[in-house]
């Protein structure tokens, strides 16, 4: 055989192996397939975000995992995939099912991401629905299950991360199951380890760097409760009901109560210029309160989307007592403000369950490895935090100076910013950071207009 034959042979062989690859390449099956294929996985409605493919799922569920051949509900999720080789963050509203946007993590990492609607916020919720099915552990059991079918796709890292409630459902997802995900982001989760010794109350008198702003608030409170007769007449005017709160006045008491928390919440220091000063009229007060709480929410159309939570809050999680300290003569429902105002009574609450909450917070204490925490010095949320223990491996928590509840880690000051990034790219096994991450951007579903939606 003549050198031209066999460089002519040679050649043929090399491009039919080169066909051979392409055709293989070509025949590996689309997400989209791979996903249909998952057990008890649906696919709802697909669509794209940037270069991203995106995904409405639903998962066949257990109501309840004791009884894994029991009672099934579909619990929704979606996916913001990219692409199969790159981290995953696994993202808990710990409400309704959030859109398609990227959390911090996800952005930071360039990674895909699923996000989960909290088991039992419609339309996740069984039917009929046994409340009883309505705990931290039945809701880790979910994300559990989730993340083995999806981890037959995803092979990289897996973070997972939540602000809020959604924070405390990520952190209530390791302690059941640790070795599901590399690490966990929790954005202002808060850590109500004994709910009856409180600080909520204290932090919001002293929170802020000026003392008269907290004084003004108080003024308010009495102020709108003084002008209660005119306000509710206004609130009737507008349509709105109050058959859950069993009445305008109560559902009043419960919003006055509120308020300062809710300031702080989502505002901040500058805003308290806004504040209005004794002897505002109605009309200022109706403004300020439209402009920094919300007159909608205290309705039985604002909080019936919330019973879930509420529900949790008042059988597991806890809640902050509300500081009637500064109006008490003027309540006349004294004692209103609390979870079981916001359910409907055809739902039964059971025994205040308070072990759920100091398990967590040992195993954080004393098990938990791979975690970030982020707080806001301001935020209410923020008065009860997760504390690192000496047992806590390889975890850091850091606050935000004057921030609120939309505080991130693209609001830290610059060497705690760099610090936590590190974190996640280590815990990711991503060399760089695919954003630099800017505190005026806008910072994805865990913004302060999304978390303000949740109300939490």
């Amino acid at each position: 055989m003549n050198r031209l034959v066999r460089s002519l042979l040679a050649f043929g062989l090399a491009s039919a192996q080169v066909m051979a690859t392409a055709a293989v390449v070509s025949a590996a099956p689309d997400i989209k397939d791979r996903i249909a294929a998952l057990p008890g996985v649906r696919i709802i409605s697909e669509g794209t975000s940037g270069t991203a493919r995106t995904f409405v799922l639903g998962i066949r569920q257990p109501a309840d995992h004791r009884k894994p051949r029991g009672a099934q509900f579909e619990q929704r999720l979606s996916l913001l995939h990219k692409a199969e080789s790159k981290p995953m963050v696994l993202h808990t509203s710990g409400y309704q099912l959030s859109g398609p946007s990227a959390s911090e993590p996800a952005r930071l990492v360039d990674g895909n991401q699923i996000s989960v609607e909290q088991r039992f916020f419609t339309p996740s919720r069984p039917s009929p629905a046994d409340w009883d099915d309505m705990t931290i552990w039945q809701a880790a059991n979910d994300h559990h299950r989730i993340v083995t079918a999806f981890k037959k796709i995803y092979g990289a890292r897996w973070l997972s991360t939540g602000a809020s409630k959604g924070g405390m459902t990520s952190v209530y997802h390791r302690r059941f199951f640790p070795r599901d995900v590399d690490a966990t982001i929790a954005y202002v989760a808060p850590n109500d380890v004994v709910n009856d010794h409180d600080v909520y109350g204290e932090f919001i008198r002293k929170v802020g760097n000026d003392p008269t702003c907290n004084r003004r608030l108080e003024g308010v409170q009495r102020q709108l409760l003084q002008n209660r007769d005119a306000i509710v007449q206004r609130l009737e005017a507008k349509g709105y009901t109050y058959d859950q709160f069993r009445g305008a006045h109560r559902a009043l008491e419960v919003l006055v109560l509120d308020t300062p928390f809710t300031f702080w919440q989502y505002g901040t220091q500058e805003q308290c210029a806004l504040v209005p000063g004794d002897g505002a009229s109605v009309d200022a007060l109706w403004t300020f309160i439209d402009q920094t709480v919300g007159w909608d929410f205290y309705t039985d159309a604002g909080v019936a989307p919330y019973d879930t939570y509420y529900y949790q809050a008042g059988t597991q999680l806890g809640w902050p007592a509300a500081d009637e300290s500064a109006v008490r003569d003027l309540l006349r429902y004294p004692g209103s403000s609390v979870p079981r105002t916001m359910v409907p009574d055809s739902i039964r609450f059971p025994r205040f369950d308070r072990h759920a909450m100091a398990d967590v917070d040992r195993w954080v204490r004393y098990q938990g490895s791979r975690l970030l925490f982020v707080y806001g010095q301001n935020d209410p949320w923020s008065a009860e935090p997760f504390r690192l223990g000496r047992g806590t491996r390889d975890s850091l928590s850091f606050v935000v100076p004057g921030g609120n509840h939309g505080s991130n880690i693209a609001r830290l000051p610059e060497e705690e910013r760099a610090a936590a990034t590190a974190a996640v790219l280590r815990w990711a096994d991503v060399p760089a950071p695919a954003v630099t991450l800017s505190a005026s951007a806008d910072e994805g579903p865990d913004s302060l207009d999304a978390l303000r939606a949740r109300r939490g």
